[in-house]
């Protein structure tokens, strides 16, 4: 047993002593590994060193020359340089040297010059005291002819002048005259003809209807009891109407008819519409008045608000704002001379458009103008201004184009037109207004406005006799040949077309067409 133990200890130590001598030989070799790999990197890098080290010698010597040779050529270039300035400098030296030389002759000649014209001056003196003596020496004789002139004639200077200077005024006017009606004849073989067949263009393209839209003021009723029920117990009845609708009803002898009566065109329809529900309806009392008064005027402001909108439909305007979109449907409800003002605008909307295309002009901003140059009308009567006035207010307070404006505010001449939209929108709402059937006017006026023409025509001299015809659009006179030439004729007529514009409101054009004529009687006895 204790042989068997020894032999395994002796077995285990000789491991342990074959391991140990493995470890040390093991550690044996890497250290000698180690010495030689060492060996080997440090000849490596003193391999590596030197290498750079000859490098760097290459490099500083290379750059040595290169810098030598730049300074070389360095020099060069300065030598160069310095040959080129020298070069310029004494270039510059003998130009300066010549217009020394020129500056110099210059001022030798114009001390030469300038001698001469005090010599000159000398002369030119003793010329003028020579022209002085003969000037007065002059005046003496024409003074003496002139005192001789006036013995033999009877005149005297200051009355022979007044007759030279008339003759030459009635020369002058029958120039003027002449040139005037040269002129006339000369723009009217070109522009007539141009305006002529641009304006029947623009009539022929507008298709507009020509009967006017009235405004109704009487409501008709079925029968005279209908009366009573509509002024009510105590008026009651009526008295609510006129309240509501701020009109006033008039019921009188007129059979089987009520005139409504207002300044307010809109007021004036709901009314006229609220009274004919309430007699289609039968039940007339005040509650079902202010039911049926509330209904009516809904559907009338809608009703303005849609025509405002089919208009700026139709003639192609967009972007108004919607306060003027509604004041152009109010304009649905009034007339001018019994012309609707709504449907006026759009024809003049529609005309001056044409017109602007046919001269090259914005034909979307002429129509838009047109469309809006009464807009002034679409505001009730209680509202201080003419129309143009407040179309011009209304324009700026809902932002309109300046050149929009200027056309509202021209379009009746309360300014002078400035630009070639504002002329249009003019002549468009002449054709308009002056078309057959367009406008109708009381006879009041129409005979004043005939005798206001007649009188003006009348008070130029020469005039012996004015009529006007043709329901006023020309004014026909009678001149005197006696007073008056035909070169003359041109004159007065431009002058009593002018006093007719400023003096005259109407619509479209007057002609104003002056006759003269000679006559020789004799009798055989």
């Amino acid at each position: 047993m204790k042989e068997a133990i020894f032999a395994v200890i002796g077995a285990v130590i000789g491991i342990i002593i074959g391991i140990a001598a493995g470890i040390f030989t093991g550690i044996s070799l890497r250290k000698a590994k180690e010495r030689k790999l060492t060996g080997e990197a440090e000849e490596q890098a003193k391999k590596i060193v030197d290498d750079a080290n000859k490098a760097r010698e290459e490099a500083e010597m290379k750059t040595t020359l290169k810098t030598q040779q730049m300074v070389v050529d360095a020099q060069k270039e300065m030598n160069k340089l310095r040959g080129e300035a020298e070069r310029e400098i004494k270039e510059r030296r003998s130009e300066v040297s010549r217009m020394e030389n020129r500056l110099s002759q210059k001022e030798a000649n114009l001390d030469k010059k300038t001698e001469q014209l005090e010599k000159k001056n000398d002369n030119l003196d003793k010329k003028l005291k020579e022209v002085e003596t003969v000037k007065a020496e002059a005046e003496a004789v024409l003074a003496k002819q002139q005192e001789t002139l006036e013995q033999i004639s009877g005149l005297t200077a200051e009355e022979a002048r007044e007759i030279l200077m008339s003759g030459m005024e009635e020369k002058v006017k029958f120039e003027f005259a002449q040139r005037l009606c040269e002129l006339e004849e000369e723009f009217k073989e070109t522009a007539d003809d141009k305006a002529r067949n641009i304006i029947t263009l623009a009539i022929q393209r507008c298709a507009a209807d020509q009967v006017s839209e009235a405004t109704v003021s009487s409501v008709q009723i079925p029968n005279e009891d209908m009366k009573g029920r509509i002024i009510g117990r105590e008026g009651r009845n009526i008295q609510k109407l006129e309240t509501l609708t701020g009109v006033e009803l008039i019921i009188d002898d007129t059979p089987d008819t009520i005139t409504v009566s207002g300044f307010d065109p809109v007021r004036r329809e709901i009314a006229r519409q609220t009274l004919e529900k309430l007699i289609s309806d039968g039940r007339i009392h005040p509650a079902r008045i202010e039911e049926m008064y509330e209904k009516v005027k809904r559907e009338v402001e809608a009703g303005i608000k849609q025509a405002g909108e089919r208009a700026t439909f139709e003639v192609g305007v967009h972007g108004l704002n919607p306060e003027l979109i509604k004041l152009l449907g109010r304009l649905r409800y009034r007339t001018s001379y019994g012309q609707n003002v709504l449907r006026h605008s759009v024809e003049v909307a529609f005309l001056a458009g044409i017109m602007a295309e046919e001269i090259g002009v914005d034909a979307e901003t002429a129509r838009r103008a047109g469309l809006l140059h009464d807009i002034g009308k679409a505001f009730p009567h209680d509202v201080e201004g003419t129309h143009v006035e407040i179309g011009v207010n209304a324009a700026k307070k809902f932002k309109e184009r300046p050149d929009i404006i200027h056309a509202i505010e021209a379009h009746h001449n309360d300014v002078e037109p400035k630009t070639a939209i504002a002329v249009l929108v003019q002549a468009a709402d002449a054709i308009s207004a002056a078309r057959p059937g367009a406008r109708r006017e009381d006879l009041e006026n129409y005979i004043k406005r005939l005798e206001k023409l007649e009188e003006i025509a009348t008070g130029f001299h020469g005039v012996d006799k004015a009529y006007a015809i043709q329901a006023g659009r020309e004014l026909r006179v009678m001149i005197k040949p006696e007073d008056v030439t035909d070169d003359g004729m041109i004159v007065i007529a431009r002058d009593i077309a002018q006093k007719i514009k400023e003096e005259v409101k109407y619509p479209g054009q007057i002609k104003v067409n002056l006759i003269r004529e000679s006559r020789a009687v004799d009798y055989a006895k």
